[in-house]
C-alpha cells in the first residue's frame, strides 16, 4: 500500500528542486515569457549543475531522471521486505513538480532533462544507457497527418547496412533545436501496423536531420518548440531502442511503455502549475478580505472561497493519482492505467485552477502584474501534449471496461 508520507531523501532532492524554481526560474519567468525563442542563458548554469549532481550519483533537478532502477540483490531483498520502493520515477516526478511551480517553459528547457531522456530511460539497453546516459534527448512523435494516436505513424526507418535511414517529418518536438539528441518514433514495416513502430535515438548533428521552423504559441515561450525534418537521415545501426525484430501478437507495448514514465510527470508539471496558481490565489483573496476557512462548510462562505475549496480539493487528487503512477512504476507494478488517470485528471485540473484564478482575481489576474496570466495560458499544453485529455480518458475506458482499441474508439 502506498505509503503518502514522502521519504527524507525525496524531500532533500525535491527541496534543492524548489531552491531552484525560487531563486532561477521564477525572477526570468516573466523575461522569457516576453522574448519568444530566445535561449534563456541563465540555464547555462544549469547545465553543469545536472551534470555533477549525475556525476556524484544525486537525483537530478529537472524531470528526466525516471526509469529503470538498480536492480542490485540488496535492493530487491530491501523491497521484498519491505514492500516499497521510492526510486528514480518518484523522485522526477517531485522535481518536475517543484521546477513546474517555478516556470513550466523553463523546466522543460533544463539542459539534458528533455522528455526523451524519459524514454531513453523507460526502454535502453545497458549499453545504450551507458552511450546515451548524459545527453540532452527531446521527443519526436507528432507528425502533421496525426495527433495522439501515436500508431498512425507515418515516419520510416529502414535497415541499410550498419545504419537506419529514417524519412519523415516531426512537428511540436520540444526541445527539438536546443536538445543534442531526439528519440525518434518511426515505422521499420508500415505493412505491419503499429506492431513495427520503434524509437531510434538520433543525434543533433546526423546528416539528413534540419530543424524546419520554430512554433510561435500560446503559452510555454521560453521552450523552443520545433518542426524536424528527417530526409534520408542517417543513425548508426544499435541506436534503435529496444529490439528491432518486430513482434506482431506483442504489437505495440514498447514503445508505448515510455508514455508509463513521461505521462506522470507531464501530470506532475501540471500539478506545479495548479499549486502556484492556487498559492498566488490565497495571497490575493486573503489581502482582499476573503477568508477561506476549512471549518465551515463551503456553501456558508464566501463564493471565492467555496471556489477555492473545491480547486484545492481537485490539486490534492490531481497529486495523489501523479504519486500512486509514480509508485508504482517504481515498484515495478503495471501502471498504464494509473499513468493516464493521474495525466487525464491533473491535465484537466491545471488548466481548471489556473483560469479560474485569472477569472477570481479580475483585473489583478487577468494584467501582467502577477504570472497568473501567464500560467493560464502555460498549463493548456499539460492538458495536450504526451496524450489529450480525451485520449487519456479513452485509454482509462478501455482499461476499466477490458476493451481494446479496435473495440472501444
Amino acid at each position: 500500500m502506498i505509503n503518502l508520507e514522502l521519504p527524507k531523501k525525496l524531500r532533500a532532492s525535491a527541496n534543492q528542486a524548489h531552491q531552484v524554481a525560487t531563486e532561477i526560474f521564477r525572477p526570468i519567468s516573466r523575461k522569457y515569457d516576453l522574448a519568444e525563442h530566445e535561449y534563456p542563458v541563465e540555464l547555462d548554469t544549469m547545465a553543469a549543475m545536472v551534470e555533477g549532481l549525475a556525476d556524484s550519483g544525486t537525483q537530478k533537478i529537472g524531470g528526466a531522471a525516471g526509469g529503470r532502477e538498480d536492480d542490485s540483490e540488496s535492493d530487491a531483498h530491501a523491497t521484498e521486505l519491505l514492500g516499497n520502493s521510492n526510486g528514480g520515477n518518484m523522485s522526477a516526478l517531485l522535481n518536475a513538480l517543484e521546477t513546474s511551480w517555478g516556470d513550466v517553459g523553463l523546466m522543460l528547457s533544463i539542459p539534458y532533462q528533455g522528455l526523451g531522456n524519459a524514454a531513453i530511460a523507460a526502454v535502453a539497453t545497458d549499453e545504450q544507457l551507458k552511450r546515451f546516459g548524459k545527453v540532452w534527448a527531446s521527443m519526436a512523435i507528432t507528425e502533421p497527418s496525426f495527433g495522439s494516436d501515436s500508431a498512425a505513424v507515418t515516419t520510416t526507418a529502414v535497415l541499410d547496412g550498419d545504419e537506419w535511414v529514417l524519412n519523415g517529418e516531426k512537428i511540436f518536438v520540444t526541445a527539438g533545436q536546443r536538445s543534442t539528441h531526439i528519440v525518434v518514433w518511426a515505422s521499420v514495416d508500415r505493412s505491419l501496423g503499429r506492431a513495427a513502430i520503434k524509437s531510434f535515438v538520433v543525434p543533433r548533428d546526423a546528416p539528413g536531420l534540419s530543424v524546419a521552423r520554430l512554433e510561435h504559441k500560446l503559452g510555454i515561450k521560453a521552450s523552443d518548440t520545433a518542426v524536424l525534418l528527417l530526409q534520408d537521415c542517417r543513425i548508426p545501426k544499435d541506436n534503435i531502442l529496444g529490439s528491432p525484430e518486430v513482434n506482431v501478437e506483442k504489437g505495440f507495448a514498447g514503445v508505448m511503455q515510455t508514455f508509463d514514465n513521461t505521462r506522470p510527470l507531464v501530470a506532475a508539471m501540471a500539478v506545479g502549475v495548479a499549486r502556484a496558481a492556487l498559492e498566488e490565489l490565497r495571497a490575493i483573496l486573503t489581502d482582499a478580505g476573503v477568508e477561506i476557512s476549512y471549518d465551515t462548510p463551503p456553501n456558508n462562505q464566501h463564493a471565492a472561497a467555496a471556489e477555492f475549496l473545491r480547486m484545492e480539493a481537485d490539486y490534492e487528487s490531481a497529486y495523489l493519482l501523479s504519486l500512486r503512477a509514480a509508485w508504482m512504476a517504481d515498484n515495478k507494478k503495471p501502471n498504464s492505467l494509473e499513468a493516464s488517470m493521474s495525466k487525464a485528471k491533473a491535465g484537466r485540473t491545471g488548466t481548471d485552477v489556473s483560469l479560474k484564478a485569472v477569472e477570481l482575481a479580475g483585473a489583478i489576474g487577468y494584467s501582467q502584474r502577477t504570472l497568473l496570466e501567464k500560467w493560464g495560458r502555460d498549463s493548456k499544453i499539460l492538458d495536450i501534449f504526451e496524450g489529450t485529455q480525451q485520449i487519456q480518458q479513452l485509454i482509462v475506458a478501455r482499461r476499466v471496461l477490458g476493451k481494446t482499441s479496435a473495440e472501444l474508439k
